[in-house]
């Protein structure tokens, strides 16, 4: 199993909705493919993060740097706008 196989199925493979074959060929291919088995983990917790309604504070030199980065990209944005 290739990984765009793996992440086509990866929705239904979290939410249980696969038939056993294809949970053991899934399983199978985690156990050797780091790169799947983090998009799988990550995911997961992004859910439960979701479902518990948690709000998650940014340490603040990281909500900085996001804020500052978005900023740019704005700015950029506008500028690439007006030369159009």
């Amino acid at each position: 199993m290739k990984c765009t196989e793996f992440l086509r199925e990866l929705s239904d493979y979290l939410d249980g909705k696969i038939t056993e074959d294809l949970q053991a060929e899934l399983d199978e291919h985690l156990h050797w493919c780091r790169e799947c088995h983090v998009v799988v983990n990550t995911t997961k917790k992004t859910i439960e993060i979701y479902r518990d309604n948690q709000i998650y504070e940014l340490p603040t030199p990281l909500r900085n740097r996001l804020h500052e980065a978005i900023m740019t990209k704005c700015r950029h944005s506008k500028e690439t706008k007006k030369d159009i």
